[in-house]
């Protein structure tokens, strides 16, 4: 078992060090120009550069925060939501409709709308974030207590326990694969609709950063906040997939 984990990792680390190195040839042999590709050297000394000299850090923590207060927002409403309707068919029945028709919004399309309510302002932000991400989390979680095995339900009844101990003990532990599942995917729509609203609305961060280094042909500035969203992406799948895994485990040990 840890010699195919070793071998996936240097797998993965395999086909990082190729993809770099196919990304520096083809910046030193100028099939691209130099102001739309830079090589990832270039990209790298900006990073550093960023970091060190400039305010980029202070950017990349304006974007994290827009993120993670957002999904946080998110995360809080669609288990709340998703666990009333979830465990009720006729409210399921009565609210359907309604999820069916803002389900397909795309977030991104009510920005206009959030900007002539709220102004260009961080409010405006974190109501985008949290409206995007919150899809995710609140279908996950409908769908995760409508699949708790009825007869659960039954032999909860049968001792008499109370709604909240219902859903605390028996629907939220079967539910909460979907339930993280969803919020996995929510704080990625966090993170995509908090640099699409630092684009649109002039906020300061990440996507604020890389907008302007398009405009002003500061290819390298532009490739390393590319460069940190994927960082910040991956990390964060990281972080989420490990709480995921202790707060699963008791999976592993029924089986």
């Amino acid at each position: 078992m840890r010699a195919w984990r070793f071998l996936w990792l240097a797998s993965s680390f395999l086909v990082a060090v190729l993809f770099v190195w196919g990304w520096q040839a083809l910046a030193d042999n100028r099939i691209v120009s130099p102001v739309f590709l830079p090589g990832p050297d270039r990209a790298w000394r900006s990073l550093v550069m960023g970091f060190t000299t400039g305010d980029l850090g202070v950017k990349f923590l304006s974007t994290v925060e827009r993120m993670f207060w957002g999904w946080l927002i998110a995360s809080l409403l669609g288990v709340v939501l998703g666990a009333a309707i979830g465990t009720s068919p006729r409210l399921r029945a009565y609210i359907a409709p309604t999820l069916e028709f803002l389900r397909p919004l795309p977030a991104s399309a009510t920005i206009p709308v959030a900007i002539a309510m709220l102004g260009l302002s961080d409010g405006m932000v974190l109501a985008v974030v949290a409206f995007g991400a919150l899809w995710p989390v609140l279908l996950a979680t409908v769908h995760g207590f409508a699949a708790v095995e009825p007869r659960l339900y039954e032999v909860a009844q049968a001792l008499k326990l109370s709604r909240p101990a219902i859903i605390f003990k028996i629907a939220l532990p079967s539910a909460s694969p979907d339930i993280l599942a969803g919020m996995r995917l929510g704080l990625t729509v966090a993170l995509i609709l908090a640099v699409v609203c630092e684009m649109i609305a002039g906020r300061d961060g990440l996507g604020n950063w890389i907008l302007l280094s398009a405009r002003s042909f500061r290819a390298p500035d532009l490739y390393a906040g590319v460069i940190l969203l994927g960082l910040l992406g991956y990390l964060t799948s990281i972080v989420i997939g490990s709480v995921e895994g202790r707060l699963l485990s008791w999976r592993r040990r029924a089986r």
